[in-house]
């Protein structure tokens, strides 16, 4: 029973940090580290460098940061499409990092599990902001950014204190957002779409000019010099040319 315990509360971590790292890295950062200061919470090894105040102090510096840009509308776009290459492979560190000493293919497997929950967050997040930013009030903006921290740092204690129910609002959550990012796909591309023909920058089509029958006629004389089709083909096709039918 505790080596079932033990397991259930190594893959809440494991998810736990993954999931929230595509949310807000530096916050999950600054949980992790200030609980393990104080005791609350007990590190894998390879988490334990989290503790150190060097780290602390500089999550919590691009703690201060992220919460400055992440209410400002188009910055907070910006910052998510950078924190594209810094979300996700932290997330995938933090998971293989929280199952400990174990074999290569299990840290492995964490790792790519964790790399792909950080993602699955980040996409939502950057996705659900690009239509919040179509709005022009900044409310939405500080909402939002807010409603975020709380969730990290809500679900961050949940999978340290509770980590079955964890897991099985993950399991919610994680349907949610198969359902959620298509659409949010789809509206995202509708703006772009929209902001293209604002600027100028759609499809432009080149009306051509209508080929004559004469020239059509030279066309197939010449497919038909070079034996693409035969004589009678010409023949039936240069009638139909030059009588069309009423």
């Amino acid at each position: 029973m505790e080596q079932y315990n033990d397991l259930i509360q190594t893959i809440a971590l494991a998810m736990g940090a993954s999931w929230a790292s595509g949310i807000n890295l530096y916050a999950t950062l600054l949980v992790l580290g200030i609980g393990a200061t104080q005791g609350a919470i007990v590190l894998p090894p390879a988490l334990e460098v989290l503790s150190n105040p060097m780290v602390i102090g500089a999550a919590g510096l691009m703690y201060m940061v992220e919460f400055i840009a992440d209410k400002t509308p188009g910055v907070d776009s910006g910052w998510d499409a950078i924190h594209t290459f810094v979300r996700i492979p932290a997330g995938a560190l933090l998971a293989a990092g929280a199952v400990g000493e174990v074999a290569p293919a299990m840290a492995m497997a964490a790792a790519i599990l964790g790399g792909g929950m950080a993602a699955s967050t980040h996409a939502t997040k950057a996705g659900s902001r690009v239509m919040i930013n179509t709005s022009p009030e900044p409310f939405s903006n500080w909402g939002a950014s807010v409603g975020e921290d709380m969730l990290v740092f809500a679900g961050l204690w949940t999978a340290l204190n509770h980590p079955v129910l964890f897991l099985v609002l993950l399991v919610f959550f994680v349907g949610i957002m198969v359902w959620v990012l298509p659409k949010i796909a789809r509206a995202i591309k509708r703006v772009f779409g929209l902001l293209g023909r604002m600027l100028g920058l759609g499809k432009q089509e080149f009306s051509q000019p209508k080929e004559g029958p004469y020239e059509t006629l030279e066309k197939l004389k010449h497919l038909c010099d070079i034996g693409a089709i035969t004589e009678e083909e010409y023949e039936k096709e240069k009638a139909k040319i030059l009588h069309p039918p009423s």
